[in-house]
């Protein structure tokens, strides 16, 4: 009754959690093809998952770091590094798979180093002219402007990315086949 309800909405229950994983490992690498809601939905689930164990067991075997009074995350950061090259191809087989280019994954990242970049530059223009200038106290409030407006504008951009990018995760696999390969069983 349920499955039926499912796929009479378009939603595919045919590939399992424990499938999406396998899935997802066996194709570390491959960026090609696509991948349906349920593998990329899936798999994000068992790393949301993982991730929270490992913080735990992070606590009680390393500790607390007694300066900040967080726990410490050499475990969950292994198992992030371990999982980021199919975390990627999985997203970007998910975007294919709804006719994006699986580039699109990148925005988010590329927003952040545009706006290190542009601080960088910031920081170093805003040097150049206190040295240059009789009273350099004149650049506090620009310089805390440009910087404040450039932070919320940065927040502004990660944050439509940020639903952008779940909006695209979540829409219907393109019926049949399309420019980056068959539909996925």
């Amino acid at each position: 009754m349920v499955h039926h309800l499912f796929e009479k909405r378009g939603i595919c229950l045919k590939m399992g959690f424990v499938e999406a994983v396998r899935t997802c490992f066996s194709k570390y690498f491959t960026f090609s093809g696509r991948a349906a809601r349920p593998e990329y939905w899936w798999f994000v689930l068992f790393v949301v998952g993982i991730s929270i164990v490992l913080s735990f067991v992070d606590a009680l075997i390393f500790g607390v770091d007694p300066e900040t009074d967080e726990p410490s995350s050499v475990l969950t950061g292994l198992f992030q590094l371990a999982i980021f090259i199919p975390g990627l191809a999985v997203g970007w087989r998910r975007l294919h798979d709804s006719g994006r280019p699986g580039w699109y994954l990148l925005l988010p990242m590329l927003a952040s180093l545009a706006f290190v970049i542009s601080m960088f530059f910031g920081v170093f223009a805003f040097g150049v002219a206190e040295t240059e200038l009789a009273n350099p106290d004149n650049l506090i409030a620009p310089a805390a402007l440009l910087g404040g407006a450039g932070f919320l504008v940065f927040l502004v951009v990660q944050l439509v990315l940020l639903v952008l990018m779940i909006w695209w995760m979540t829409r219907p696999s393109d019926p049949g086949p399309n420019e980056y390969g068959p539909q996925p069983a």
